[in-house]
């Protein structure tokens, strides 16, 4: 789980519920069915005619996601420096043949990996992978980033549907004006209660959540590169300590792999 993510959300619900308890005795002012089935269903509705419906619900489904660890840590790039060292020394000793049998499996646990070492196998040279791989992981973050284009063009709908619903608010209140003092206090609640939550539905789901994914997408990104990089080396047969040195200028120097350390150990 993302403790960080869900004490966030948590927190930001508390202090808005809260500000209302010190405010007011009447919590039930804020609490509105038609508002708010004019801004959510009004803010679905137009999704599902902008977007695929596949991509819509692939976007709700990483919106969940967001309160879970993310798979890919500062332990994970580390590690894929340390794999592709010990491929350069298998390389070294027993060809590419040594490193087609190492990768069997890790083809099915990871496509993109999998892929790469498919490339280096075949015999392209360096340029040659880092091309056909660099146009893998930017198509592929493109594709991975429509969800959260689509969470943020959700978060420009809402206020909209807010604004439509405080306009039928106001002729529900005027067209009531002349007849029925009493009536105005509802046509005024869908007014305001509508613009409210038009607000409050973007800034506290919808761009917090496509904020997250893009930016796990990204760090998915620099994975994929870094591992380009040490595929390209090994397929120009590089050193095993040049792929240290070529991989580790990737990333913090806190996190730099050092093969004369791991020999230590």
């Amino acid at each position: 789980m993302s403790l960080a993510t869900i004490i966030g959300f948590l927190a930001g619900i508390v202090l808005f519920l809260g500000s209302i308890f010190i405010s007011t005795d009447n919590y039930m002012a804020f609490v509105d069915l038609p508002s708010f089935v004019m801004v959510v269903g009004g803010t679905f509705a137009s999704t599902f005619i902008s977007y695929e419906p596949m991509y819509v619900m692939q976007a709700f489904r990483l919106m969940a996601s967001i309160f879970f660890a993310p798979k890919i840590q500062r332990g994970v790039l580390q590690g894929e420096v340390a794999r592709a060292i010990r491929w350069g020394y298998m390389i070294q000793k027993g060809g590419l043949a040594a490193l087609e049998a190492d990768t069997a499996k890790l083809k099915q646990q990871d496509r993109f990996l999998g892929y790469g070492v498919d490339l280096v196998i075949a015999g392209y040279s360096g340029d040659e992978v880092r091309s056909i791989l660099t146009n893998a992981v930017e198509t592929t973050f493109q594709r991975s980033c429509v969800p959260a284009d689509i969470l943020k063009n959700m978060a420009g709908t809402a206020p909209a549907y807010g604004m439509i619903g405080t306009l039928i608010g106001l002729v529900i209140m005027l067209g009531q004006m002349g007849s029925d003092p009493a009536a105005l206090g509802p046509g005024m609640a869908v007014a305001l209660i509508t613009t409210l939550y038009g607000v409050l539905l973007p800034r506290m789901m919808l761009l917090p959540a496509a904020s997250k994914i893009q930016q796990r997408q990204e760090i998915i990104r620099f994975r994929n590169y870094l591992v380009t990089e040490g595929l390209c080396l090994l397929a120009e047969r590089k050193n095993p300590r040049f792929i240290q040195d070529a991989m580790n200028s990737f990333l913090d120097p806190s996190i730099h792999f050092d093969i004369d350390k791991q020999k230590s150990k």
